[in-house]
């Protein structure tokens, strides 16, 4: 209910604010302006910026390389979102990586992690390629985290206190230490040391536990929708908030254009100052007409934080240039419930990469079995006529709510998997309705249609005025 109030009053606010804009656009800014940076300054001073010659080379090139493994795996997919009550299909291809058993949802999809190396897991891979791709990834999540920790201290959103001790977490002083041994970190990158009572607020903020990969070549989109309030040109990602993370946590992209591959020397097109040839990050503080947006381009190698609460009082799209672009996005994932129908819902496309979570889903799965056994035993003892009636009506009216939710979100999930988006994937692809059962399969304690179960527990209730 929360959810969908909260959609309808950003529907509300959307179509308000277009409607005070009317045919004109609101003003924006990139670095080519000359106040661009007093504006990043005064109400963008969350975002911050690090160009590809601060990131050391060989973490590049792990990276990128990882990148181009992923992809030449098939590892890349496109998500079927819903949106508006609709189902979509993203013109993003993504994958998400990270610790095993989490998980991060948006647009009402569920997406699962291929689990990056982690002492402890047994994690077998398709191919020695692929697990060298999830190494090089869990090593840029630990860099990206060093470097959240340094600019939450360094903007002091972070209580400093006199330090005595200090608490260094031992993989960061494990990465620093493989890179000085090379030369490739600077001293102070190296040091970066976290005050013992301020390390748990810095961990719940900066330890991001997935990272989601996206990969887009422009110029293999049929259309790509217009920026809608400044008029900046083709977008890859709208406008949005990232959903369901950790309060006030960093997010940290780190962006890998493949330029010159698109568009040759002297064929530079603008738009109000931005190059369209070239990936921008645009930002807008959220539903307000008065200040102006802003235009950060993204090269091949660029990293950009969003600190604090940013993401929460700011929105950020994805400006598409015309070469294929290639990002991690690194964040804090919260986690929730409803996972069993949204793992099946991605069709066979984690085989592609490793079978890791087949094990944790059946567990999962033998336990809404018993679940479904449960219910149904407490369905035959509110149908006994000794039952005293007043607890009989307390505990059908309990069980209604439960029943017709659960009957809800069936029929839901039935119908996405059936959609005209759904059926347009590859075969591989195309989402599982699971679990699912016909009413001959006596094994199951209850129907998968429970329209009459409902009905009969509403006509055996006596409501009380």
């Amino acid at each position: 209910m929360k959810r969908r109030a909260g959609e309808r009053e950003k529907k509300l606010k959307k179509k308000k604010l277009l409607e005070e804009l009317g045919k004109n656009r609101l003003p924006y800014m990139t670095p080519v302006d000359a106040d661009f940076h007093q504006l990043w300054k005064s109400k963008y001073s969350k975002l911050i910026f690090r160009k590809s010659d601060t990131v050391p080379e060989e973490l590049h090139q792990m990276v990128q390389e990882g990148f181009l493994t992923l992809q030449e795996h098939d590892c890349f997919f496109q998500d079927l979102v819903r949106i508006k009550g609709k189902d979509f299909v993203t013109p993003m291809s993504r994958i998400l990586i990270g610790n095993p058993g989490c998980t991060y949802k948006y647009l009402n999809t569920r997406l699962f992690t291929v689990p990056w190396p982690t002492e402890g897991y047994d994690i077998k891979y398709c191919s020695p390629q692929i697990h060298d791709a999830c190494k090089a990834l869990i090593r840029l999540n630990d860099y990206l985290h060093i470097e959240a920790v340094k600019a939450l201290q360094g903007q002091n959103l972070v209580e400093t206190k006199e330090i005595n001790d200090t608490t260094v977490i031992d993989r960061e002083q494990n990465f620093a230490t493989s890179f000085t041994e090379k030369g490739s970190l600077s001293k102070d990158q190296s040091s970066c040391c976290v005050p013992a009572d301020d390390y748990i607020s810095l961990k719940d903020r900066t330890s991001y536990n997935v990272t989601l990969l996206n990969y887009m070549d422009p110029l293999q989109m049929l259309y790509l929708k217009q920026e809608p309030y400044f008029g900046m040109g083709d977008m890859a990602v709208s406008w949005h908030h990232d959903e369901n993370l950790v309060e006030r946590s960093t997010v940290a992209v780190y962006s890998y254009s493949c330029e010159g591959s698109a568009v040759a020397e002297g064929d530079e097109q603008t738009l109000n100052g931005r190059d369209l040839a070239v990936w921008h990050i645009g930002l807008k503080v959220a539903w307000d007409i008065e200040t102006p947006g802003l235009a950060m381009p993204l090269h091949q190698g660029d990293c950009y934080l969003m600190l604090d609460d940013l993401n929460m009082t700011h929105q950020h799209c994805v400006l598409a240039g015309f070469s294929p672009r290639f990002s991690s996005t690194h964040r804090v994932a919260d986690v929730e419930f409803e996972w069993l129908r949204q793992f099946w819902f991605q069709g066979k496309r984690y085989l592609k990469c490793t079978d890791w979570w087949l094990k944790p889903i059946a567990k999962l799965e033998e336990f809404w079995r018993k679940m479904e056994i449960m219910t149904s035993l407490v369905l035959s003892e509110v149908r006994k006529e000794e039952q005293i009636e007043e607890q009989r009506n307390k505990t059908i009216r309990c069980f209604l709510l439960v029943l017709t939710e659960r009957e809800r979100l069936r029929k839901e999930w039935t119908a996405r998997c059936q959609s005209e988006a759904a059926e347009s994937l590859p075969e591989d692809q195309k989402p599982e309705s699971h679990p699912f059962w016909t009413d001959d399969e006596c094994n199951m304690p209850l129907p998968y249609d429970l329209e009459e179960v409902i009905a009969d527990l509403q006509n055996r209730v006596q409501w009380v005025e």
